[in-house]
Formats: C-alpha cells, sequence, structure tokens
C-alpha cells in the first residue's frame, strides 16, 4: 500500500470548550475538501489509505470526534451522540480556510453526515455513506456492543493485532498478518515502553448501550435531505450493520446516487480496497461535474 502522505494536525474548539483534532492534508483550495468522519471508536488514521491517494490533487481532512484520538475526551459520556457531533463539524468546517465538503462517512460518521444535511445542507458539496444507513440492523449492533468500552491493554502492537484479528474475523476473512498489523496500528496510541490502547474514550460505552430516542434521529428523513447533490453509498458485501435490502432503498430514494458493494468485506470498507477508492473517485468526477 502507498504510504500516507504527510499531514498538519489541527485543531479547533467545540461549543463546550473541547479541544478537537483533525489531520489536514494538503490540496488545492479551489475545490472542495473531502472531510473525513470515522466510525465509532476510530480516529483519523483510519483515512490513511484515502489520503494516500487522494490528497494533493484533492484537500483532505480527517477528524477526531471528541473522545477519540487526539481530540480531548467528553466529561459528560452522554453527549457522545450523533447529534452532538453534527455541532462539533459544523464549527469545523466554518473555521478559516475551511469551506463546504465532500463528506465521507464511516458508520457513526455516516449518521453525522445525514443529521448534518438535515440541519444544514448548504455545507455537503456531495456525500459518501460508508455501511450505515438510515435502518441499522441488530446483528450489527449486538457484535459492536460485545466489546465497545471493554478495558484492553497491549504490550505489543502484535499482541493488539492478534486480539484485533480475532474479534474481526468475519469482517475481513481475507486478510492475513500484514493487513491486520495495518488495521491495527490505526487504532492504538501509546508505545513499546509503556504499552497500548485503543485511542478512544470507554466512556463511549455508555452513550451507545443507552436507549435510542427515535424523535432525535429520523434516519429516512435526514437521507433525504442529501437529496439534489451526489451520493455514493458504499456497503461491504458481508455486513452485518447495513443490510442489501437498506442499501438498495437507499439508493432508490436519491436522485443523484451509486450504490456501490465492496465484495469480501463486512462492516465497514476501509479504502484499502480498490473498489472504495474507485467509487470515490467517480463521485468527485460527479461533484465537479455538478458544481
Amino acid at each position: 500500500m502507498t504510504q500516507s502522505p504527510a499531514w498538519a494536525d489541527r485543531f479547533w474548539t467545540s461549543v463546550d470548550g473541547l479541544k478537537l483534532h483533525y489531520r489536514d492534508y494538503a490540496g488545492p483550495h479551489e475545490r472542495p475538501p473531502i472531510l473525513c468522519l470515522p466510525a465509532l471508536t476510530r480516529n483519523a488514521a483510519d483515512y490513511e489509505a484515502l489520503a494516500a491517494r487522494f490528497a494533493g490533487e484533492w484537500r483532505v481532512l480527517s477528524v477526531d470526534f471528541r473522545g477519540r484520538g487526539l481530540s480531548d475526551p467528553d466529561p459528560a459520556p452522554a453527549h457522545y451522540r450523533p447529534q452532538t457531533s453534527v455541532g462539533d463539524i459544523l464549527l469545523q468546517v466554518a473555521a478559516p480556510g475551511n469551506a463546504d465538503a465532500l463528506f465521507v462517512g464511516t458508520s457513526l460518521g455516516g449518521l453525522v453526515t445525514m443529521a448534518l444535511a438535515a440541519s444544514d445542507s448548504e455545507r455537503i458539496a456531495g456525500a459518501l455513506l460508508n455501511d450505515i444507513g438510515p435502518e441499522i440492523e441488530l446483528a450489527g449492533l449486538e457484535r459492536i456492543a460485545t466489546w465497545v468500552g471493554q478495558p484492553a491493554h497491549f504490550k505489543t502492537v502484535a499482541e493488539a493485532a492478534a486480539r484485533v484479528a480475532q474479534r474481526n474475523a468475519a469482517v475481513f476473512p481475507d486478510y492475513g498478518g500484514q493487513e491486520w498489523l495495518r488495521f491495527t496500528r490505526r487504532l492504538l496510541r501509546g508505545d513499546d515502553d509503556n504499552g497500548w490502547d485503543f485511542a478512544y474514550d470507554r466512556a463511549i460505552a455508555r452513550a451507545f448501550t443507552a436507549p435510542a430516542d427515535p424523535a432525535a434521529f429520523d434516519g429516512w428523513a435526514f437521507l433525504d435531505a442529501l437529496g439534489g447533490r451526489p451520493v455514493t453509498i458504499l456497503r461491504g458485501e458481508l455486513s452485518d450493520l447495513l443490510s442489501a435490502d437498506t442499501a438498495r432503498r437507499m439508493a432508490e430514494r436519491l436522485d443523484d446516487c451509486e450504490l456501490v458493494t465492496v465484495p469480501r468485506v463486512g462492516h465497514a470498507p476501509t479504502f484499502d480496497e480498490p473498489e472504495s477508492l474507485a467509487a470515490l473517485e467517480r463521485l468527485l468526477e460527479r461533484v465537479l461535474a455538478a458544481a
């Protein structure tokens, strides 16, 4: 895999005073930046493969949600909700030098993208929803609930990779040792002297397992708010979170939408797959054409 290009670490401040982080991979300011929003327990490193392909040609901004990566944890775990992240991201795209963006949202990041569209769709030049939709399969939620927030500390990256591989064998059945090491390094913080931990606040699990408020997130209505702009639905063929039927109905509901299925991958595609990168490349072409 191509090595990730250099980036600048930048920060912005949430309305409640948290210092939030994003990676800024340089690119032209005449085009909308690619704004990458990660999954529940993931971080800005998740989009290294995407940046390796598109940075320079496009500006790539890869975000750490609050409580992830280099962003401050939230002292109130109830704030670990998509609606809170919408407010954070609206401040981020409004920062000097940033602009309306092409949103790439994986899992939670896709939920945030849809919710943001419902409140301020003009910020969105186009969107790629990565293995997430208005209806989420219970099997996937139950699988995630078995490990999210669980204590974990590892002496080495290899030890962590063995745990991650065991937990995700059905998600990436074709991965070998090198793929698991690459995948796992993106999840961790620490060093070989003091050990390694997953790079997220374990209190996120409290919000994840709390009962959902149906009135707070009207998924299909939020999806409809993306209408009128280019959208791509990316689905892992083996996904247990986004069903093939839901993905098909999403694509039929939007007037400018491509549905792409990534073979032999579960939840969620990582943009290490050529199919994922090709899908984003076609979306970027559609965004330029629409502009």
